[in-house]
């Protein structure tokens, strides 16, 4: 009796990540285990940046609001301090805009808190 091969799903599945695998360079997006392993790696480092982004978007934000408060002769540390002393519920996304569109607003948080 003659193997039975369900070459129909197999090719399916081939046809599947070789699409997801469309604009990599050579034979990252034409060998169906080369670009099988590529797209595996691809959605790994998706994953860890997801995470990493969160991580380097604070940063950056405590970074605009400690030039915003330091203009005002604060440090960050003591802007926050204080700002959460006072009880002001807002967070430092918002903060660092202000701290760099609005900087008349930022002041006014920052005399606020002194």
């Amino acid at each position: 009796m003659p193997r039975s091969v369900n070459v129909v799903a197999a090719r399916r599945r081939r046809k599947k990540i070789l699409s997801l695998a469309r604009g990599y360079w050579g034979s990252r997006s034409k060998v169906f285990t080369i670009a099988k392993n590529t797209w595996e790696k691809g959605q790994q480092y998706a994953y860890r940046d997801r995470k990493v982004k969160k991580r380097e978007f604070r940063a950056l934000w405590i970074q605009r609001i400690n030039a915003g408060a330091r203009l005002h002769g604060m440090s960050y540390s003591a802007f926050m301090g204080k700002v959460h002393h006072k009880g002001l519920e807002i967070n430092r996304k918002v903060l660092a805009d202000l701290a760099m569109n609005h900087p008349e607003a930022f002041k006014a948080i920052v005399e606020t808190v002194k």
